[in-house]
Formats: C-alpha cells, sequence, structure tokens
C-alpha cells in the first residue's frame, strides 16, 4: 500500500469557514422547509418520505462536513454507507409488515 505524504495518520483536516456557514444557513434553510411541509402543506401520503428526504439531506450534510466525512478515508464512507444500507433494510421490512398485514375484526 502506498504512502501517502499530504495525508498523514492523524492527521485533522482544518474546514474552512465558509464551508461551516454555509453548511449552517442549508441546515436552517432545511429546518424551515421541514416547519412549512409539517405545518403549512397537506401532504397526505407523501408527509413522511418528504420529511425523510430533508432529514436524510441534512443528516448528510452534518456527516460530510461536521464529521469530516468529505475529507476523510474512503473505508470511513463505507462504514457510514453500510451502516445506511441496514437501516434502509429495516424500514424496507418494517414497511412489509405494515402493508402485508390482514385486518381482523374485534371479537370482543
Amino acid at each position: 500500500m502506498a504512502h501517502n505524504d499530504n495525508h498523514q495518520h492523524g492527521e485533522h483536516h482544518v474546514v474552512p469557514f465558509k464551508a461551516l456557514r454555509n453548511v449552517c444557513f442549508g441546515l436552517i434553510a432545511l429546518t424551515i422547509l421541514t416547519v412549512v411541509t409539517a405545518k403549512g402543506m397537506k401532504l397526505g401520503a407523501f408527509a413522511a418520505p418528504v420529511a425523510f428526504i430533508i432529514a436524510a439531506a441534512k443528516a448528510y450534510m452534518v456527516m460530510s462536513v461536521f464529521m469530516g466525512l468529505k475529507w476523510d478515508d474512503k473505508s470511513n464512507r463505507v462504514i457510514f454507507s453500510t451502516g445506511f444500507i441496514f437501516l434502509g433494510v429495516l424500514f424496507f421490512f418494517c414497511a412489509l409488515d405494515i402493508w402485508t398485514r390482514v385486518i381482523q375484526a374485534n371479537t370482543l
């Protein structure tokens, strides 16, 4: 494995203030969008997917910039991605369980 002189083990990346400011404004904007979609819009069945998409965008911004995954090794990106893949599998099986339930009449 080749040794990269530009990125020493244990060395921290200094995040530019402009990137932190942009992510902060993005998070504020997405939070406002979350409130607007929850309070002002009647999305019906699309309310939950829209909320999950907004939350995923905010999580990506936090993980990539604040946690430094944007500048970190690819192995850490794979580890985080694997966690989200398994979270998606969990959501899929929970939704599958709910969608395939047979409604039974109450016997009481």
